[in-house]
């Protein structure tokens, strides 16, 4: 006797928990924006997908080496009365922070945007760069 397993191709206890995962705002789930933060021996770097955002509309701070991106998205739309059958595509407002891995230059910070990707580069603070000591031979 074969046993064959029936998977379905959409879970509907696997979208709930998808969904409780991310935070509520004003009742409705909120855009938060995925972050990739990696270093180098100089610099910390953050890359976040901002697809169809403004990038003059966000504003990013680095404080006490935490990094804050925020800003807002609109939706653009000449029928407002649309009946969906599952509606995905956030507007409004964002706010994503993170704690960098190490102490920055938060004040040397730049930030690049192109085809809706934010690269944002801050500068380590140097005296947690690694530091190479020469070795002074001395001869008797």
């Amino acid at each position: 006797m074969n046993l064959i397993k029936w998977t379905p191709m959409w879970d509907p206890f696997e979208e709930m928990d998808r969904s409780l995962d991310l935070p509520m705002v004003r009742g409705l789930r909120a855009f938060v924006p995925a972050m990739d933060v990696y270093q180098d021996k100089d610099n910390v770097y953050i890359d976040t997908a901002l697809p169809g955002i403004d990038p003059a509309k966000v504003e990013i701070t680095v404080e006490n080496d935490i990094l804050t991106v925020k800003g807002a998205t609109q939706k653009k739309s000449e029928v407002e009365d649309k009946n969906y059958y599952r509606k995905e595509v956030q507007s409004g407002s964002f706010y994503r922070s993170v704690a960098l891995p190490t102490h920055v230059l938060g004040d040397k910070a730049k930030a690049e945007f192109s085809e809706g990707l934010l690269k944002i580069t801050v500068p380590k603070a140097e005296e947690v760069k690694p530091k190479t000591i020469k070795i002074e031979v001395k001869n008797k």
